[in-house]
């Protein structure tokens, strides 16, 4: 262990020693060398290692450990968890402070929004705050088929499907349709919520280089006749870099394999597109060039949960099969009612629409200009700044918010080290002058550490 004093050391080699540090031992625990005993056959329970019933040695909690000691270590406070007194959109009040706020998905300001609020409200009136029951059986309200009529409608293909967690939407979407005798292949940086239902599938998994549609096209070319189905998962706007696909392209290559293509459009609807229809308006594409679209309610559209979007084939099977929305109850109606409303919102006012792109573009050239790493960034509502050290990520946070500004860190493990970064979620109503003194503050920032 790395001890506090460390005499006739700069801050500098300080802090890289206790980041080695750091980094050696979770690369210890993800292998089992620090926490795991070996197994051993016995038939006495009393045998049973420490690690392998008690939830202070389980070696996930061991590792949040390692890594809280560490920036105890180094006099840095948690980033995380930090308490919201009100509304979070492009400000925010924190522990009695007001803020210029970059770490909400309140991309279009809608979750606030007098129009939406009053849905959700008429909702809980109507309806109660929940359905009380699965959807199939007798959880089934007006409600959910106008907000999954209007989604569909939105995509221009035959129907829609709402879960309760976007997240959950990946995971019984994939886990359902899809196993062991079928590939699902990835960009590599896809979100987890896809991986654990590749997991759950069983099915092949295989990834390819970020946005690097040739080498998909090599992958089928090579994999595609040793399996029954085959499914292609990319992002709209992927959610750490902020960057996206060429979309047309996939789509060839899904067509020239006869794949599935599925498309996560978490932060790319409501955000990309002339209207804020998402990728496929951004590209002039129809809704049926892309088999499976998924998307959540949390971000533009203020409220909680995910969809998936399709033909009537697919949205009817997983209605009556998929685990996650079969034996789940059915979205609260007061969150369906929200994003309804939001999505009315935003066909009837696409300014939104046109001032978020707006600003992301006016963010990412000051960033540019300020000499700010922001990676592969479009300039959409996500916008990275890459400070290739967890530490250094962790201590840019915490000065920023001192100023006034909050933004959160993405660090190791969530991220390779080299690719630890602020992430910056713009808003409509972000202004350019509080993003020129934002961008001030964080490049002065940056080259103080």
């Amino acid at each position: 262990m790395v001890r506090k004093g460390l005499p006739g050391l700069t801050a500098q080699i300080k802090d890289k020693l206790i980041q080695q540090a750091l980094e050696r031992r979770l690369r210890q625990a993800e292998q089992g060398k620090v926490f795991d005993a070996p197994v051993r056959a016995s038939s006495n329970a009393t045998d049973t290692p420490e690690q392998h019933c008690r939830f202070d040695r389980h070696q996930g909690y061991q590792q949040v450990r390692i890594i809280s000691e560490g920036a105890s270590r180094l006099g840095i406070a948690s980033p995380f968890f930090k308490l919201h007194e009100g509304i979070a959109g492009a400000s925010t009040r924190i522990d009695g402070r007001d803020c210029v706020n970059y770490a909400s998905y309140n991309y279009l300001a809608l979750s606030g929004h007098p129009e939406v609020s009053a849905a959700a409200k008429l909702a809980i009136d109507r309806y109660g705050t929940s359905v009380s029951a699965s959807r199939l059986v007798s959880g089934e309200r007006l409600v959910h088929r106008e907000l999954e009529q209007a989604l569909a409608a939105a995509y221009e293909v035959d129907d829609a499907i709402t879960f309760v967690s976007g997240h959950a939407a990946n995971v019984t979407t994939i886990g359902y349709l899809f196993g062991d005798q079928d590939l699902i292949v990835h960009d590599e940086l896809i979100h987890n919520s896809v991986l654990q239902g590749i997991a759950l599938s069983g099915a092949r998994r295989l990834s390819f280089p970020h946005n690097d549609a040739a080498t998909l096209d090599t992958i089928l070319t090579q994999q595609r006749h040793h399996f029954q189905k085959v499914l292609v998962v990319l992002e709209g706007i992927y959610s750490m870099d902020g960057d996206y696909p060429d979309l047309p392209r996939f789509v060839a290559i899904k067509k020239r394999h006869r794949a599935f293509l599925m498309v996560d459009e978490a932060h790319s609807f409501g955000v990309m597109g002339a209207t804020g229809r998402g990728i496929r308006e951004h590209f002039g594409l129809r809704g049926s060039e892309v088999d499976i679209w998924m998307g959540t309610l949390s971000k533009a559209l203020a409220g909680c949960g995910g969809y998936i979007a399709g033909e009537a084939a697919l949205i009817e099977h997983l209605k009556f099969l998929a685990p996650g929305f079969l034996y789940s109850v059915g979205m609260s109606p007061p969150v369906a009612a929200a994003s309804l409303a939001a999505l009315r919102v935003i066909q009837r006012e696409p300014e939104r629409v046109i001032a978020l792109q707006e600003r992301g573009r006016y963010f990412l050239a000051q960033a540019s200009a300020a000499g700010v790493d922001t990676g592969t960034c479009a300039g959409f509502a996500v916008i990275p700044a890459i400070t290739g050290s967890s530490i250094k990520a962790a201590r840019l946070s915490a000065a920023l918010f001192e100023r006034g500004i909050n933004v959160q860190p993405i660090l190791y493990p969530a991220v390779p080290e080299k690719s630890a970064r602020l992430r910056f979620f713009i808003s409509c109503e972000h202004g350019e002058p509080e993003i020129r003194e934002t961008v001030a503050a964080l490049a002065e920032e940056l080259g103080g550490l």
